[in-house]
């Protein structure tokens, strides 16, 4: 089992052009990736899945639709995870998408080789998303490499 280190990136201009692109923002006003060295094989929906689970836990429902008014739907579908829709997907990543009246959000799980990666975009539909996600954005990063780790545990535990 070989479980690495996670690495990280804030900002637009330190995520290539080519991540990026896969999102469904107009504009993308913040932007990090949190990428896992792994020998964990799994689907991007499988790591998306392992991350966030099918509906979102009351954790995810305070943040997500309390604090950031995020839509999201609370029964398990093959078109969301942890209620955010899915919205694109190739071999290799998947988008999940949800918005609220001053936010849209998109969490892109990819895989590449030995690695997982979980990005966040946002764009601010209104001022006060400027204002909301930054001291939030503190607490997401301390808690994404956790939550790669604990996915990477569930994919390998046995059924």
């Amino acid at each position: 089992m070989t479980l690495g280190f996670v690495d990280s990136a804030v900002g637009t201009s330190n995520i290539p052009e080519s991540v990026r692109t896969l999102s469904s923002l107009p504009d993308i006003d913040y932007a990090d990736r949190f990428t896992l060295s792994t020998d964990v094989d799994a689907t991007p929906e499988q790591w998306a899945r392992a991350i966030f689970g099918d509906v979102p836990n009351v954790g995810e429902l305070l943040i997500w639709c309390g604090l950031l008014g995020f839509r999201l739907s609370r029964t398990r579908s093959p078109a969301t995870v942890a209620g955010w829709r899915i919205g694109g997907s190739g071999e290799d990543w998947i988008r999940l998408e949800a918005a609220s009246w001053f936010l849209t959000g998109n969490l892109l799980v990819r895989t590449a080789g030995e690695q997982v990666s979980l990005m966040t975009f946002l764009h601010y539909r209104r001022r006060v998303g400027n204002g909301v996600w930054p001291p939030l954005s503190a607490v997401h990063r301390r808690l994404v490499p956790g939550l790669l780790h604990d996915a990477a545990a569930r994919i390998r535990a046995p059924r």
